[in-house]
C-alpha cells in the first residue's frame, strides 16, 4: 500500500492553481515544463516537492522516495558567492547546467518518469539560459521540468513562452516570525503619526528615530526567522551536499524570508491606507491614496536592489526615509 501523497501548503489546498495541477496529473496530461512562481521560494519549494511526490512515487515505480532524494529527482540550484546558475565546462561539471541536462537525458531508474527542479531559474546568466533553452524546446522523454523563481520577469522571454505558469499565494503556514506582528503593529503607528501631522522639530526627530528603531528591529527579526528555518531545513536535507550547495541553500533560504516580510510591510502599508481612505475626511482619504501609490512604488524600487546584493536593513532604511517625505503632514 503506497504512502498518502506529500500535502500541498495549507493555504493552497482547493486553490486554482493546485487544482488543475492535480487533475492534470491523474488524468496523466501534465504539461513537460511548468514555471511556479511566488513571493517566496519556500513556497514553491513544498509545491515542487508535492508535484514529484505525486510523478514519480507511483504504483507502477519500483521503489518510493521523498523528492530530495528521488534517483529520479534532480534539483539544481545557484552556487558561489554570486549565487548564479553556471552553464559548466562539460557534463561532468558538478552543480551546472550541463551536468543537470546530462542526468535528466538518462532513462529513470526507479519511477516511470524523471522529474527536474531548477530552483531560483531567474539566477540562470545568459549562456546557461540558452543552454537550458534548448533542452525546453526538446525535452528528454517522460521528463517534467518544474522551475521556480520569485522573479518571473527576470526570466529570458524565450524561456516564460516554452513554460506553463502557475503564481501561487503566499503560504503563511509556519510563517510568524517572533516579534513580527508586534513590528507591523508598530509600523501602522508610525504611518499613523505622520499622517496625523508632524508638529515641530522634536516630532520630527522622534519620527527619525522610530523609523531606525524598526530598522533595526527588522535586521533581528529576519536574522532569527533564518536561523530558525535553517535548523529545520537542515534537518530534511540529504547529507551528501557539499559546503557550496549548502551555502546555496541557506543564502536561498534568507533572500525567500526577507522577500516575503517585505511582502507583508507592502501588505500593512495597503492596510494602513485603504483604513485611512475610507475614513470621514476626504482630505485624509485623498492623501492615504497618493502617499500609497508612490510608498509601493518607493517600496518595489528598493525591494528590486536587493538583487544587486544590497543589504535588506540598508534597502529598507531608504524605504522608511522615503516614507517620511511622502507621508508626513506638517501643522
Amino acid at each position: 500500500m503506497s504512502a498518502a501523497p506529500l500535502p500541498w501548503p495549507e493555504a493552497l489546498v482547493g486553490t486554482p492553481g493546485v487544482s488543475v495541477i492535480e487533475q492534470a496529473i491523474t488524468r496523466g496530461r501534465l504539461s513537460h515544463s511548468l514555471l511556479l512562481t511566488a513571493d517566496d521560494h519556500e513556497t514553491l519549494v513544498i509545491v515542487a516537492h508535492a508535484i514529484a511526490d505525486r510523478l514519480l512515487n507511483t504504483k507502477a515505480a519500483a521503489g518510493s522516495f521523498p523528492p530530495e532524494q528521488h534517483p529520479d529527482c534532480f534539483s539544481l540550484r545557484p552556487a558561489g558567492k554570486m549565487r548564479q546558475i553556471r552553464i559548466g565546462d562539460d557534463d561532468r561539471d558538478p552543480g551546472t547546467m550541463r551536468e543537470f541536462i546530462r542526468k535528466l537525458s538518462v532513462s529513470s531508474s526507479v519511477a516511470p518518469q524523471k522529474v527536474g527542479i531548477l530552483h531560483e531559474a531567474d539566477r540562470m546568466n545568459v549562456p546557461t539560459a540558452n543552454a537550458f533553452l534548448k533542452t525546453l524546446e526538446e525535452p528528454p522523454a517522460r521528463t517534467t521540468l518544474l522551475l521556480l523563481t520569485t522573479k518571473p520577469y527576470a526570466l529570458l522571454p524565450t524561456i516564460r513562452s516554452r513554460v506553463l505558469h502557475f503564481r501561487f499565494p503566499v503560504s503563511a503556514e509556519g510563517f510568524t516570525p517572533d516579534g513580527w506582528n508586534a513590528w507591523v503593529q508598530d509600523y501602522a503607528a508610525w504611518l499613523g503619526r505622520l499622517t496625523a501631522g508632524v508638529t515641530d522639530k522634536k516630532a520630527g526627530a522622534d519620527a527619525i528615530m522610530a523609523a531606525y528603531g524598526l530598522v533595526a528591529r527588522f535586521g533581528a527579526i529576519l536574522e532569527f526567522a533564518t536561523a530558525e528555518a535553517w535548523k529545520l531545513q537542515k534537518e530534511k536535507m540529504p547529507g551528501d551536499l557539499d559546503e557550496d550547495e549548502q551555502v546555496a541553500i541557506e543564502t536561498g533560504l534568507t533572500n525567500g524570508l526577507r522577500l516575503r516580510l517585505f511582502a507583508e510591510i507592502a501588505r500593512a502599508t495597503r492596510s494602513f491606507a485603504l483604513a485611512a481612505f475610507q475614513s470621514a475626511d476626504p482630505d485624509r482619504g485623498r492623501s492615504a491614496a497618493r502617499g500609497f501609490v508612490a510608498a509601493i512604488a518607493r517600496l518595489e524600487h528598493d525591494v528590486g536592489l536587493l538583487r544587486l546584493n544590497l543589504n535588506e536593513s540598508a534597502a529598507l532604511e531608504a524605504f522608511m526615509l522615503g516614507s517620511l517625505r511622502l507621508w508626513t503632514t506638517k501643522r
